[in-house]
């Protein structure tokens, strides 16, 4: 039986204030093989986005456990959980999150120089290359196209050959054509660098496109 590389159990979110209690996640348990390609479904405020969050390690879960290839990421503490998801995990947002200072070439070099990596530029480079933009090397953020910064961010987390690849609606502010062309691009990465893909999508189109699919109805697994 071949290992998971991302097992939840039995993990519970809420969140208390002066009004009382909500509960955000309520026993989500799942399992995804190496390379295994999932989409996180369901309607605004179900919850998905805290769960992608948790898995990934940077929100903490009120009980249940997460094992990133088979370490629980909650017996670590926060700087273990970093120098964890350095190595292990690649991120893209719905927002792109890249650095507005650094040029496309920076902004896919910083990863690899955080992680000591003397070939970091021209690796970056090179990823660049397959994204198709080795002619934006030296553009900064702002006079980039949408669908060019979301492929800068697909480069940056690409780059350091993740594990996991978590993306957060990576299509969500990108026009339909735009979308369609970096999905393409992000399916492609994944099947060459044999990835685990975990997704978080509105967008049931995209979803299907993924070999599994777990939906999310007021904080529980409903399929």
């Amino acid at each position: 039986m071949t290992p998971s590389i991302i097992a939840v159990e039995h993990v519970h979110k809420s969140v208390s204030d002066s009004t009382g209690t909500l509960e955000i996640l309520r026993d989500i348990d799942f399992s995804l093989a190496p390379r295994q390609t999932c989409a996180i479904v369901g309607a605004s405020g179900s919850g998905k986005s805290t769960l992608l969050s948790i898995v990934a390690g940077l929100d903490v879960p009120t009980s249940g456990t997460v094992r990133l290839d088979g370490e629980d990421l909650f017996a670590l503490d926060e700087d273990q959980r970093a120098a964890l998801r350095a190595r292990k995990v690649g991120f893209v947002f719905q927002s792109f999150q890249l650095m507005a200072n650094l040029t496309a070439l920076e902004n896919v070099m910083l990863p690899l120089e955080l992680a000591g990596r003397r070939d970091a530029r021209s690796a970056a480079a090179a990823m660049l290359e397959r994204v198709g933009l080795s002619q934006r090397l030296g553009h900064y953020p702002r006079v980039l196209s949408g669908g060019e910064q979301q492929r800068v961010a697909l480069a940056r987390a690409f780059v350091v050959e993740p594990a996991v690849l978590l993306a957060d609606e990576p299509t969500g502010s990108l026009d339909f054509a735009t979308g369609e062309t970096v999905m393409d691009l992000m399916f492609s990465l994944n099947r060459e660098r044999g990835t685990t893909l975990v997704l978080v999508t509105h967008d049931r189109a995209i979803a299907a496109r993924c070999e599994r699919r777990i939906t999310i109805e007021a904080g529980r697994i409903a399929d």
